[in-house]
């Protein structure tokens, strides 16, 4: 069987926002939300098979996930909570829902709705489901915003309600059952920063002997019965330790040895005080305690929304507020330490870039933060795998582009008016050397180590990334210290870190900004998009326009970040801009549905500041798009240029000829039949590496989420669209399930971090060993998730 053209590298993504969407199985692999659609990672070993997966969505669907997938449909409101387990019959499961429309279902795994229970104008927020202890008969557990535990028993075809279990004194956020021997315990936690622990066994407490000791404290028990059997619900115990909202509850899984079935007495807590507690009676007195506390300390972040254990308790998880999740595993000395684990943006990826030598990718994202990946390399060498181990902004508007200025620089924009540049600190440049494995005298060479700051931090009420210089907290004099309000209220958190493996979330928080070393003002509206040239010289920048007068582009000058030009051609917002390989053409596209060129004049005497005119454009009459343009990029010949729209429609064009100034040269013209891809494409790119025949390799990303590979081979004359070759398109897994923002192939052949950091980049042609038959392309999505994938050439060539 032929390896697949495309292979999925890394997708980095994080868990939605939003309580119970993340589950640990028995097989050691994790599954969560994150946007619309599950993800799911590999942490530990299997201790027992797992056949069967519920997700429920805020499409008002449960989906059955297992060799085939089952809708359960009937909810009218998103679905907040859901549980099963399986019955008699190993293939059958049960079903429990909570729902937005104030409802639980229970379903069978053939997708039949058993019972609805309705709350009214109430809502429940997590149910739990578990069998009757020495029975087959199902009992679940409710807990919503009534502050009450609501019990029920399924019976013969029939749902009764037992008891309501009351004692928090605010909305119940988490419940789970626990199967100890012949009893059941019933964890609950609330938003009154309580956990109330429930004990289930058969059998009546008022069944008392005159003899027994009436001086006893004993706790209430609720009775009820069932199949003629008597059960006694009754107060376990109360833990408190926590100091906000705890939103979930979990117990450590289960064991099996010689086929027994035993269940250690641990439970683990997560709160909104940003902490997970870990709790166990104490063998002499019973009374539970709290073991072990982790969390986060520090930031301005909120704190958690649920937790899970791993198969055999030796780590523990939580999802934050932000979607971020946070591992921690106990080490051989019983000491709990963090762990790797994956991240990344918790909305809409809006764009990326690789640095120039392809060793690391930026993101930025509608979540306001910008982020760095990289593959990490782990110390026995076998083993590479990404990470994120920088967040160099973290904004307070939502980011919208990105646009790298050298090997430890870039530009973002955001929902402002305003451009700002960021530089890589010294202790950044050296843990990424120290992860990377890329050598550092090299890294600091390239990067003017000899004024690079130790890092960065963001005052309290500021936007602004202040350098941290070794030996002080900030940058300024002490004079000038208290110079305006927010210096007053200095906050720096920023604490120097040696790391040989991607930190933290609280350390990607706090220790890993860039420091903004400049802003760049002109413009009248929010930025849009950024380009910047190949020999790092020119920046360009465009903002949401609606008229002509601010749809003009700006050039800026990466040496003095002064204004060199504004270069008006657009009615409307320039939607996407791009240089030349070989930084003499820029081309901008636009809503209006036309695009521009503009090339760099020959320097003079009188200036060496690179200067742009006017090359050629297209209007109303010689547009061909018929929709807004939203994407374009260059041949690495510099002699094409495509152009992707709203309208369905791929068009190369061409040839750009540059000749000698006023001296006539080949009108640019679309040089390829009209590819229509069947969908808005939102995004397009040339690989920077031409096939084995010459051809032009291009990846159109579409509005679905999907991600097509065309080769385009220019024409000799006209054609009816032979010139079009599709090579390859993602499946659905691989592709976005939301629009494809932006598309990127790494700068040079070979897959990042599988090659010795720094190789010189070998000529086409030239034999390269194994890795230069391979390419490497990211993706950005509106689905929160940036992909990188593997494109393997020799299958893709073998495919023609």
């Amino acid at each position: 069987m032929a390896a697949p053209v495309m292979q999925t590298c890394h997708v980095a993504c994080c868990a939605n926002r939003t309580p119970n969407v993340l589950s640990w199985g028995r097989g050691g692999i994790i599954a969560f939300g994150t946007c619309n659609s599950v993800a799911f990672i590999q942490l530990a070993s299997s201790t027992g098979p797992e056949n069967h997966l519920v997700s429920g969505g805020s499409d008002n669907r449960l989906i059955v996930w297992f060799s085939q997938c089952l809708e359960c449909v009937g909810h009218t409101g998103p679905v907040s909570a859901v549980d099963a387990i399986y019955l008699e019959d190993p293939t059958q499961i049960l079903v429990a829902s909570a729902a937005a429309d104030s409802t639980v279902r229970l379903w069978l795994s053939e997708v039949e709705c058993l019972h609805t229970l309705s709350f009214g104008s109430g809502f429940m927020m997590d149910v739990s489901l578990v069998l009757l202890p020495g029975s087959r008969v199902p009992i679940l557990a409710c807990g919503g915003n009534d502050s009450r535990v609501h019990i029920y028993v399924l019976f013969n075809g029939e749902l009764n309600k037992v008891m309501s279990l009351q004692g928090h004194e605010d909305w119940v956020r988490g419940l789970e059952w626990a199967s100890i021997d012949e009893e059941l315990l019933l964890a609950s936690c609330a938003q009154d920063c309580m956990i109330r622990m429930w004990r289930l066994r058969e059998g009546a407490g008022s069944d008392a002997r005159p003899e027994d000791n009436h001086s006893i404290i004993r706790m209430k028990e609720d009775v009820f019965e069932v199949k003629e059997r008597v059960f006694a619900v009754s107060l376990e115990t109360v833990l408190a330790g926590h100091e906000n909202w705890v939103y979930g509850v979990h117990w450590q899984p289960p064991r099996y040895e010689g086929g027994r079935r035993l269940q250690p007495l641990s439970l683990l807590s997560a709160s909104m005080d940003k902490t997970m507690i870990l709790w166990a009676p104490e063998e002499a007195s019973g009374v539970w305690v709290e073991q072990v506390r982790v969390g986060e300390v520090g930031g301005n972040t909120l704190g958690f929304y649920g937790c899970q254990m791993g198969p055999d308790g030796s780590m523990i998880v939580a999802h934050a507020f932000h979607g971020a999740l946070h591992l921690w595993h106990k080490r051989q000395d019983r000491e709990w330490s963090p762990g790797v684990v994956m991240s990344g943006h918790f909305n809409a990826v809006q764009d990326l870039s690789w640095d120039p030598e392809g060793e690391y990718l930026l993101s930025v994202g509608s979540d306001q933060t910008a982020r760095l990946l990289t593959p990490w390399k782990q110390k026995d060498g076998t083993q590479t795998s990404w990470h994120e181990i920088s967040r160099p902004q973290i904004h307070g508007y939502d980011m919208q582009c990105l646009a790298t200025v050298g090997r430890f620089q870039f530009v973002s924009g955001a929902d402002e008016k305003v451009l700002r540049v960021f530089r890589a600190p010294r202790n950044f440049v050296e843990n990424f050397a120290n992860i990377s494995g890329a050598s550092l005298d090299k890294l600091l060479a390239s990067s003017d180590a000899a004024d690079l700051p130790e890092g960065a931090s963001t005052p309290a009420l500021g936007l602004s990334n202040k350098a941290v210089f070794q030996g002080g907290p900030a940058t300024l004099p002490q004079q000038e210290q208290l110079s305006c309000v927010s210096d007053q209220y200095r906050e720096t958190y920023f604490h120097p870190l040696n790391l040989t493996e991607p930190p933290p979330e609280d350390h990607l928080l706090q220790n890993t900004l860039w420091p903004e070393v400049q802003k760049l003002y002109g413009h009248g509206f929010e930025m849009y998009c950024l380009a910047s040239d190949s020999a790092n010289t020119v920046v360009a920048s465009a903002c949401k326009a609606s008229k002509a007068e601010h749809a003009a582009v700006m050039l800026w000058s990466s040496a003095s970040w002064r204004q060199l030009q504004s270069l008006p051609c657009h009615a409307l917002t320039v939607t996407q801009m791009a240089f030349s390989p070989d930084a003499q053409l820029l081309l901008a596209v636009s809503r209006d549905r036309t695009w521009s060129l503009w090339r760099r004049d020959p320097p003079t005497p009188d200036s060496a500041e690179p200067n742009f005119s006017m090359y050629t454009h297209t209007d109303k009459d010689t547009a061909v798009h018929s929709r807004i343009i939203w994407s374009c990029d260059w041949s690495p010949d510099s002699r094409y240029f495509v152009t992707s729209s709203r309208d369905k429609k791929v068009i190369v064009w061409g040839p750009c000829v540059l000749g000698t100034p006023g001296v006539p040269t080949p009108g640019v013209h679309h040089c390829s039949s009209i590819l229509d891809v069947g969908d808005s494409a939102t995004a397009v790119a040339f690989c920077p590496e031409l096939c084995s025949d010459d051809s032009y390799l291009m990846a159109v990303g579409l509005d679905s989420g999907k991600i097509l590979l065309y080769k385009w081979s220019p024409p000799q004359e006209p054609t009816g669209g032979h010139d079009w070759t599709k090579c390859a398109e993602t499946d659905l897994v691989q592709s976005h399930t939301l629009t494809v923002k932006r598309l990127r192939w790494r700068p040079r052949a070979g897959r990042a971090g599988q090659q010795g950091p720094g190789a010189p980049s070998r000529a086409r042609g030239e034999a390269g060993g194994e890795e230069s038959c391979w390419l490497q392309l990211a993706s950005a999505g509106a689905d929160h998730a940036v992909k990188i994938f593997n494109v393997n050439r020799h299958t893709l060539e073998a495919n023609d």
